[in-house]
């Protein structure tokens, strides 16, 4: 096969080809036939040079693209006699010549002036190419971008050998390889910037996303049949360029055609709808219909992205952010298309059921998961993905839901459906199955336990809920075989967690990590952001050697090689001492004392600690971030949560995108809640100053308490890993369901690693009033100080007051003998659970307590929370046993 391996003439296509191959058809979609003769010429030269026959085909009715020359034939060919007559004489011209041949045809676009059709330019080139192919020639053809029909383009794609898309954007000309045919390297489906010979990948994502943006073809070049009313808007807009629709878009009829489309597109929601109208143009809706799959609406998370980024791009403020902000180049699954693939592969009526009045174990969700996977969409939609893949080429992409009810004024979802990241390596199909399943386990999760507890519980097991999908560009920027961004996080406009009263928490708070933002909105095993109080950046809840432990060890990121997501130790990346400006995220920590280094070289980069410290003193970050959340609180009238990601400039400059926005849930009682002065010790079960969340539960008449010490030292592997399960179904037991109970535990509830706390899910905590973390010193356990994942945002919009207690503090108190002597009632809740009693108790409180149940207070303002034992509350103030005086004052209902 090597002496099958022939040049181009241009060295650096050659090595991401790797090199052309005898029988190769190469087509060249171009903007224009000069810039088809940048490869061209290099082509005939270095043919001429190897003593190739080449011969040029010439039908254009423009000038040549080649000049006479030695050793390059010419053949005149006149389309004008239609195409049956056109095709013999080239077919003639093929013929003659015979094997080996290097060729170069006109623009196969002018065909389409002469015979007024594209389906004969498809039929052409589908009779030359095979012929062509068997008698081992090479053969460039041109044909001009955007142009043609895309049924016409598929035709020639699947016939060609190679495609190859070669553009100008501004005055640098673009190289991007769509197809090649039984070869692959790691870059060869990227867009390289083609200068003087070199051809440079494009890594970084936004400057992928600016350059695709502008290359001037249709993102997708099909488009799937939709309802009358999209006709009909359309219709009407088309008839208008883009400049006329700027002057008139404040006329009465322009603005009814563009509330009409808002509201195919974002939906009825009114705050969403006041948003769309103020901040989004006529012309962004339509790029949003430009890049639409299928038909219907783009969901929550997807509208909420969008109106962040139309409120910044408004905003007049001192951030430009039309200057900060990364362009963005997402693709958009229409709602419409979820209906089309349950309906389409029988999954509908198990959706209904499973939606109404199923309780599905996760065990049976896998089983649900496998009849996803094998589903299949219609053959349109296929088209529009294969558009899709190409449009990305090697790009990483990330699958996100979008449901209806998404990211809404009420209900956030948060970590309720799936995003899965497609590293997007390999051949065009490989990379279209990856994508496929992505889409696919996204449908699925519409219908996993989380998500159906989570609507119960929030009244909207009936509501239409329909999966629209949002596919982004993964931000970031390629590093030795992986990819991810510098900085990523979620950002709140309130902050709730206020470790010192200097901290203002109207200026929210910063969850910051580096990689991907995964690290973020979960909770991993001995792993920690940085919690930055944007009205104090540098103070931090943690001091001396604390700072180390408390912080982030190990990197979320995608390994381009292995094709696959990954975690690696900081120390992989910082040896290298190569990554763009480490020295901004990191101190080096050396015998205890932590440094920042002072210039771009770390020394000692093995000892190096997540700080960010650079970051925040020197440069404009915290300053940027400040208004953004300033910025679109005053536009939402609420508190904002945001997810984003950033790259600092080596001038310090900032370039961030905006993933994710949507209404932060503020609790209504976090300030107005007022500790008894004191409690009897008898009556007293627990004291915390580390409440993170505030309010009042009264009346709690069951624990469900894992003994921290059990679990710790006693505890088998399999024991840990069925606690989760146990506690997953005494949680949907009806007697302790439709009480109020306190649930706890050691170390994190929620967390993937046994050997940290215990494993469940929000379907398996979702009944509880409150949640407490339990860190025993002796035993290893360290709650973690959760604000802005996924788990926390679960707590605040279900009320679940959320506690981390540390019994072995000197100004914490727990009642050790209440927890240890009380009778386990585990037995009566669930059979066959008797090997998990010695570590897992369900305390009957009215019982235990003397006919007493639990009562927590806890001030979020201060820090401080209490759990005492009381009659019910209807009981008189003076028989309840606390100091006269001291009741709480509540604002907000009790959690259920």
């Amino acid at each position: 096969m090597q002496s099958d391996v022939v040049s181009s003439g241009i060295s650096a296509l050659n090595g991401i080809l790797q090199g052309l191959r005898l029988g190769d058809n190469v087509v060249w979609q171009v903007d224009g036939m000069d810039t088809y003769q940048h490869v061209v010429h290099p082509f005939v030269s270095q043919a001429v040079q190897d003593r190739r026959t080449v011969v040029y085909v010439r039908f254009g009715a423009r000038r040549s693209i080649l000049r006479p020359e030695a050793g390059v034939g010419c053949e005149d060919v006149d389309p004008r006699h239609g195409f049956d007559s056109f095709s013999a004489q080239v077919n003639g011209i093929i013929e003659k010549k015979g094997t080996g041949v290097f060729y170069v045809f006109d623009n196969l676009s002018e065909l389409v002036a002469e015979w007024a059709t594209d389906e004969l330019l498809a039929n052409f080139f589908q009779v030359t190419c095979p012929y062509l192919h068997e008698l081992d020639t090479v053969a460039y053809f041109a044909l001009t971008r955007g142009r043609h029909s895309h049924r016409a383009v598929a035709r020639i794609r699947d016939t060609t050998q190679v495609l190859i898309d070669l553009y100008h954007v501004k005055e640098n000309l673009y190289i991007h390889p769509l197809k090649v045919w039984d070869r692959y390297s790691s870059q060869m489906f990227l867009p390289h910037l083609f200068t003087e010979g070199v051809l440079t990948p494009v890594f970084h994502s936004g400057d992928a996303s600016a350059i695709s943006l502008t290359a001037g073809v249709p993102p997708l070049r099909v488009k799937a049949d939709s309802i009358a009313p999209w006709d009909s808007v359309h219709r009407k807009l088309s008839q208008y360029d883009e400049n006329e629709l700027k002057q008139l878009e404040g006329t009465p009829e322009i603005q009814a055609l563009k509330q009409e489309l808002s509201q195919m597109i974002i939906g009825a929601d009114p705050e969403h709808k006041r948003l769309s109208d103020e901040y989004l143009t006529l012309q962004e809706l339509l790029e949003v219909r430009d890049r639409l799959i299928g038909s219907g609406r783009i969901g929550g998370k997807a509208a909420g992205m969008l109106l962040a980024r139309g409120i910044l791009r408004k905003a007049s403020g001192d951030v430009n952010f039309s200057e900060v902000l990364e362009e963005h180049d997402s693709f958009y699954i229409g709602s419409d298309v979820f209906f089309t693939f349950l309906i389409n592969n029988g999954l509908f009526r198990l959706r209904l059921r499973l939606t109404r009045d199923s309780q599905i174990s996760t065990e049976e969700f896998e089983q649900v998961e496998n009849r996803f996977l094998e589903g299949e969409f219609p053959g349109e939609i296929m088209d529009q993905f294969k558009d899709l893949i190409e449009y990305f080429g090697q790009a990483p992409i990330i699958v996100r839901s979008s449901s209806l009810l998404e990211d809404g004024f009420g209900n956030a979802f948060a970590g309720k459906y799936r995003s899965e990241f497609c590293v997007n390596q390999g051949s065009p199909e490989v990379r279209l199955e990856a994508f496929l399943r992505a889409v696919k386990l996204v449908y699925a999760s519409a219908v996993n336990p989380d998500a159906l507890a989570y609507r119960r519980q929030r009244g909207l097991g009936e509501s239409d809920e329909q999966m629209a999908i949002l596919v982004q560009r993964v931000s970031g920027m390629r590093y030795d075989g992986f990819f991810f961004p510098s900085l990523a996080g979620v950002a709140f406009s309130y902050n709730l967690y206020r470790w010192t009263n200097r901290i203002d928490p109207h200026q929210g708070i910063i969850r910051l990590v580096f990689g991907l933002g995964t690290r973020a909105v979960n909770r991993e095993g001995g792993d920690y952001p940085r919690l930055i109080a944007v009205s104090h950046p540098l103070l931090r809840p943690e001091i001396g050697s604390k700072i180390a432990f408390y912080s982030q060890h190990e990197i979320d990121l995608l390994d381009l090689e292995r094709n696959e997501f990954r975690s690696v130790p900081l120390i992989e990346i910082a040896q290298r001492d190569n990554y763009p400006n480490l020295a901004l995220y990191v101190s080096v920590n050396e015998d205890g004392y932590m440094s920042d280094p002072e210039g771009s070289h770390i020394r000692n980069p093995e000892k190096c600690i997540l700080t960010f410290n650079n970051l925040l003193g020197r440069t404009g970050f915290i300053k940027v971030m400040k208004e953004l959340l300033a910025t679109l609180e005053s536009a939402y009238g609420h508190p904002v949560d945001t997810e984003f990601t950033a790259s600092p400039g080596s001038s310090g400059d900032l370039r961030l995108n905006i993933v994710q926005c949507r209404p932060m849930r503020i609790p209504g009682s976090a300030e107005d809640v007022v500790l008894p002065s004191r409690v009897p010790k008898e009556l007293l079960l627990f004291r915390t100053n580390r409440a993170i969340s505030g309010g009042e539960v009264r009346d709690m008449k069951y624990i469900v308490y894992v003994d921290p010490t059990a679990y710790a030292v006693r505890a088998p592997m399999e024991i840990r890993q069925g606690i989760g399960r146990i506690v997953g179904e005494l949680n949907r037991h009806p007697d302790i369901a439709r009480n109020r109970v306190m649930m706890m535990g050691p170390g994190r509830w929620g967390s993937s690693n046994i050997m940290l706390g215990v494993n469940t899910t929000y379907a398996d905590i979702n009944n509880a009033s409150v949640l407490v973390e339990i860190a025993r010193v002796e035993d290893g356990h360290v709650p973690d100080v959760s604000y802005g994942t996924h788990f926390f945002l679960d707590l605040v919009e279900s009320r679940v007051i959320y506690l981390p207690l540390y019994p072995d503090e000197p100004e914490a108190d727990f009642n050790f003998s209440f927890f240890e002597n009380s009778p386990n009632s585990l037995a009566q809740f669930l059979q066959g659970a008797e090997k998990f009693e010695p570590f897992i108790k369900v305390i009957d409180v009215f019982l235990a307590g003397g006919k007493r149940c639990a009562h927590v207070l806890a001030d979020a303002r201060k820090g401080a929370a209490v759990c005492f034992l009381r009659a019910a509350y209807n009981t008189p103030k003076e028989e309840s046993g606390l100091h006269a005086g001291s009741t709480a004052v509540t604002v907000a209902k009790p959690s259920a």
